[in-house]
């Protein structure tokens, strides 16, 4: 199988907003074995840069959403769709099968695989009914399975504790790879433990490999990997890409967010600035003054400003 093919068995898990191609470009420069891209709806018009060839991860739920204006203006999961008004109307969201084949023709070759998200406990997930609130199981089979006849490559499903967690694994095992558990419940969000009792019973009774995701680290990651088929990292690697080669052992330079500049121009990826303004803020962390050096930084309205400013904070 796809998955005894990964000797690197470290990957950057799939985070919101953090995820974009240059944070994960320096991810996988040092050491991650596989990269995830963020939510992504596989009825979008918006481009897809995949030059990490990332694990390229879709989720579903209703089939047209109502929103505010400004919901779909500042929404990770917009589609630019507008209505008669000319004014953004909602989107559509992957419900069943819907453009699921043709975004997967159309991206297949530029991957290194494929994830369906059952897990993300956003309020616009539990609005909308995608990530851990998409609970059919015959909708998520339906979905897992038209995934399946439309790649020969990696496929797995992201999912959460929960009371429906092993009749997923039971879909999953037809047609995935892998699945990736993350054992906090969808009320627990990003807090409190991870209830790794559960996560190893999972794995007990999984015929295919386990992801394991959730607060791993420099000190957990070597017993998580004797009892799991891989990790996630996912928070302890925002704004420090280093991470990874720390625990890889591999030797490489510090990546500051003058790297992350420096290939973003020189890729010319567009991306907007609030997204850069973001990574910048987080690179930030475990540096001298880092509180004020965030603050000055949610004031800056440019580019040029922002470039001259951290030559100066974060060289």
């Amino acid at each position: 199988m796809y998955f005894r093919n990964i000797k690197n068995k470290i990957f950057l898990a799939p985070m919101e907003e953090v995820n974009d191609i240059v944070f994960r470009i320096l991810c996988k420069k040092s050491g991650a074995g596989l990269t995830w891209t963020p939510l992504t709806n596989p009825l979008t018009k918006q481009r897809q840069f995949l030059e990490d060839k990332p694990i390229l991860q879709l989720f579903g739920g209703k089939e047209l959403c109502e929103f505010s204006r400004r919901h779909i203006k500042n929404s990770p999961f917009r589609t630019l769709r507008k209505g008669a008004s000319g004014k953004p109307a909602g989107f559509p969201i992957c419900t069943n099968t819907k453009g699921i084949k043709e975004f997967m023709k159309k991206y297949d070759k530029k991957v290194s695989g494929w994830d369906f998200n059952l897990g993300c406990p956003a309020t616009t997930a539990r609005k909308h009914g995608f990530g851990s609130y998409l609970t059919d199981l015959k909708a998520i089979e339906k979905i897992l399975k038209t995934m399946r006849e439309n790649t020969k490559k990696f496929l797995c499903v992201k999912i959460r504790k929960s009371s429906l967690a092993f009749d997923i694994l039971k879909i999953a095992e037809k047609y995935c790879n892998a699945i990736c558990i993350h054992p906090r419940t969808r009320k627990q969000g990003y807090s409190g433990e991870p209830d790794i009792k559960f996560a190893e019973k999972f794995k007990a009774k999984s015929k295919i490999p386990v992801i394991y995701s959730g607060d791993v680290n420099e000190t957990n990651y070597k017993e998580l990997l004797k009892k799991f088929d891989a990790v996630m990292v996912g928070r302890k690697a925002i704004g420090n890409p280093n991470i990874f080669a720390k625990l890889t052992n591999k030797k490489l330079k510090q990546i500051t967010f003058q790297d992350y500049l420096a290939l973003l121009r020189k890729k010319k990826y567009a991306l907007p600035f609030r997204q850069i303004k973001f990574q910048a803020m987080q690179f930030t962390k475990g540096k001298r003054n880092s509180r004020k050096i965030r603050d000055k930084l949610s004031k800056i309205k440019t580019f040029e400003e922002l470039k001259n400013y951290l030559k100066i904070k974060l060289q």
